[in-house]
């Protein structure tokens, strides 16, 4: 008999899910939605048949000792069961009655048996379970054991994402070391990254993406599998990198079984979205798989009269060709219409007081009757792969992406006189076209084989990647005044004719890079060698310049080595030394002078921990990392000026902890110390710009699997971020504090509640929970807020 209180609790939680969202009765059905992690085997078992209904006989004896295998995916009991008991050493029964019980696999399969779950683990392109995940490409651009990799790599798997309503990049990223997100506060336009100490190169299932001044994809979480980080230098493997690091999302990829999901989002600011996600076989074989996700989002901003909306779809198609063949298609359209929320706030009323008082956190000091932003991307690719025999292998990643950007922006136009002490501002005019063509392939062959009682893993490649950018950007000084009190709309402005065009040039860069590397295991000991060279060919011609041109061609070489030991209990020290190769793009306002390439060295010692039969991933690494003629912006009387220091040098500490630590219980955390100095030039001593010395996070998922609470779960994080300097002559006007802020989400398995609510939840996310009042960064001439607090509830049905 129920317990009084547990009567009454059931309604309520009940009440609770009603208030979050809006759901409908969805009839029952055998199929679940099952995301378990690895844990005791009597445990995970009896939960799965309590659930689904079916009948075990579980002998204790049996069970004791063993751990279940984690079960992600859709199943019905039955197949839940069994993907539980992988590698366990007991198989399931269905006795004559239709109830189940266990027996020990026979001797004579279990050798078998071992092959195909060691197979059937788990994909570096696909999901991972909870938050933990055990393989990556990004170091390697093999599908090898991140425990195994000798570099630092972060992933956020996508329950991590969905748990902590993750939007964008910089959200995704938050919670891992040595990252920083969203430097310049609340941005629809761009995600501000860095890693350690540098703008990292931002790659699509393993393809760089292309970038150029301001038209940067910024891509939608939802349409992603996982996000991941890889810190220090790449330029063996990738070619033209920056010494900080990379991050490689891997697209949504069609699955074999049939699963759909749809997502409805109501939060503050007038928040409303629409996320969809199908996928399955399009014929009885499985030889053609489809999936097609999308977002559809109709929001305003923390900024007045700025709107932030998305039209997003991203279908794709895999064809199975035979058993060694497989030709996947990615493509993917966005459509956004936006503004810019940073807003570039004058010093005056936000790191200074003003008479006027402080600039609203909500006020928009341009013209929404004159300002635009309109941004249209879209790409089409594949990924091919094929077995040629027992040793070798080839893949191909080919993509084709365009990227056209257009927008009209009022910004503040000088520095502490721009704004008067009754508050009259003076702008500028910034309008921008600028249109980006990619096309991008790389092609590899991977050898698998044994010399002795060495192991290779071969890795033979080519990519090319050619980029062409038309940019055009115009300023305009003579717009009528606002006010920060009491904003002015509505006023005549006039763009500038293109003959008065600051910037006004076509750039096509063509890389091509050969790369080889080598993977040998011996016992538990692992070495990895590589190498790569590049060949960058850079024309621009400057149309405002009477049509000059520039053109040249770079060419480096760069390595890596990394030496390994893989102890039996799961730990795995490691040293690694490698190197970065970056040309630089854009250009500069003089036809005669271009930007020199930068390179990097970096040393790391770290250490792996993956405690045997769990399902953590602990680590730690220490690093000394250089770089000369690092690239740098700056504002100079509103205008953006690039320019070069001659050696950057930055050492660090990095510590991160990623666990589904119970069947209950799931956390990650982090803290960075980062130590950065100009080495060299007119800033020498002074520290790097947006870098805080420390930083530290924490996450964590408690859901309740069993009692009055099941199905109920509820999240909470907390983000410390240290001082920095924005500016490269670290002055107290570049100068911006710490700040603290705290995330929060509640959810509920409405399934739990009744089974005819099968495959509806209920959450509701927080970020900056508190509304933390804060100031993100300052660059010397302008001061940008931290993002305030946004609250998304949602509810999703999965069939």
């Amino acid at each position: 008999m129920r317990r009084p209180f547990e009567l009454s609790l059931r309604p309520c939680l009940l009440a609770t899910a009603i208030l979050l969202a809006t759901s409908s009765a969805i009839a029952a059905d055998a199929v679940r939605d099952y995301q378990m992690p690895a844990g005791p085997l009597a445990s995970t078992l009896n939960r799965i048949a309590a659930e689904g209904g079916l009948s075990l006989s579980l002998d204790p004896a049996l069970a004791q000792g063993r751990s279940a295998h984690a079960v992600q995916g859709r199943y019905d009991a039955a197949g839940a069961l069994r993907q539980a008991l992988q590698g366990s050493g007991l198989e399931l029964v269905e006795n004559e009655s239709g109830s189940y019980s266990l027996r020990p696999v026979p001797s004579d399969t279990l050798s078998m048996s071992a092959t195909t779950i060691s197979a059937a683990q788990e994909d570096p392109d696909g999901p991972a379970v909870g938050y933990v995940a055990t393989r990556s490409r990004i170091g390697t651009k093999t599908d090898t054991p991140i425990l195994e990799t000798a570099k630092s790599i972060s992933v956020a798997t996508r329950e991590q994402m969905q748990d902590r309503g993750v939007q964008n990049i910089d959200d995704a990223v938050r919670y891992m070391p040595g990252t920083v997100a969203s430097s310049y506060g609340s941005d629809t336009r761009s995600d501000w990254l860095r890693i350690r100490g540098f703008e990292p190169t931002q790659f699509l299932d393993g393809l760089p993406m292309a970038t150029g001044v301001y038209a940067n994809p910024k891509l939608d979480t939802w349409d992603l599998e996982r996000v991941a980080a890889l810190r220090g230098p790449a330029s063996s493997v990738y070619g033209q990198t920056p010494p900080g690091g990379l991050l490689d999302m891997t697209s949504l990829r069609p699955q074999a079984e049939q699963a759909s999901a749809v997502q409805l989002q109501a939060g503050n600011y007038n928040h409303k979205q629409i996320n969809f996600d199908s996928t399955g076989p399009l014929d009885d074989e499985g030889r053609f798989l489809y999936r097609v996700s999308g977002v559809v989002r109709d929001s305003n901003t923390q900024i007045d009269h700025i709107p932030d909306k998305r039209y997003n779809l991203a279908p794709s198609l895999t064809w199975n060709i035979d058993d060694d063949t497989k030709l996947t298609f990615l493509s993917q359209f966005t459509r956004d219409d936006t503004g810019i929320t940073t807003q570039f706030l004058p010093l005056k009323g936000t790191k200074y007081d003003a008479p006027f008082g402080d600039i609203s956190h909500h006020k928009n000091l341009g013209d929404p009757d004159w300002e635009n932003y309109d941004r249209t991307t879209w790409w089409l690719g594949y990924a091919f792969e094929h077995r040629l025999n027992d040793v070798w292998q080839f893949r191909q990643n080919l993509r084709y992406m365009k990227n056209d950007l257009s927008f009209d922006a009022l910004t503040p136009g000088g520095y502490l006189d721009t704004v008067s002490d009754d508050g009259t501002l003076n702008r500028v005019s910034t309008s921008v076209n600028e249109d980006l063509d990619q096309f991008v392939v790389d092609n590899n062959f991977q050898a698998d084989f044994d010399t002795g009682e060495f192991k290779h893993t071969v890795l033979l490649g080519l990519d090319h990647n050619r980029m062409d950018t038309s940019y055009t950007s115009i300023y305009g000084y003579a717009v009528p005044p606002t006010n920060v009190v009491r904003p002015i709309y509505g006023q005549p402005i006039v763009t500038p004719d293109r003959s008065t065009a600051f910037y006004d040039y076509r750039q096509q860069i063509d890389q091509t890079g050969a790369y080889v590397q080598d993977q040998i295991a011996l016992d538990n000991w692992r070495l990895t060698l590589g190498g790569r060279y590049d060949w960058v060919h850079t024309d621009t011609k400057f149309r405002n310049k009477g049509d000059a041109t520039t053109s040249g061609t770079d060419r480096q070489f760069s390595g890596n080595a990394a030496l390994s030991y893989i102890f039996d209990n799961g730990i795995a020290p490691y040293l690694s030394y490698s190197e970065s190769f970056q040309p630089a793009t854009g250009a500069d306002v003089s036809s005669t002078e271009s930007f020199k390439p930068t390179e990097g060295k970096q040393w790391e010692l770290g250490v792996k921990y993956q405690p045997v039969g769990s399902d953590t991933l602990l680590t730690a690494a220490v690093y000394d990392l250089r770089q000369e003629n690092v690239t740098v912006s700056e504002n100079v009387g509103g205008v953006p000026v690039s320019s070069q220091t001659g050696e950057v040098k930055v050492t660090g500490l990095e510590l991160e902890a990623n666990s589904n630590l119970t069947e209950n219980l799931k956390l990650i955390g982090s803290y960075t110390y980062t130590d950065t100095e100009v080495k060299k030039g007119q800033y020498a001593g002074n520290r790097l710009q947006l870098i805080p010395r420390n930083a530290a996070s924490l996450w964590a998922d408690y859901t309740w699997h069993a009692g009055m609470l099941n199905g109920f779960g509820v999240g909470y994080g907390v983000r410390y971020v240290g001082d920095t300097y924005g500016d490269q002559a670290n002055t107290f006007d570049g100068y911006a504090g710490s700040y603290t802020v705290y995330d929060a989400a509640v959810h509920y398995d409405l399934g739990k509640l009744d089974s005819s609510l099968n495959g509806t939840s209920v959450a509701v996310n927080a970020t900056n929970l508190f509304n933390k009042d804060y100031i993100s960064t300052c660059d010397g001439y302008y001061c940008y807020y931290g993002d305030q607090r946004k609250v998304v509830a949602s509810v999703t049905y999965k069939w």
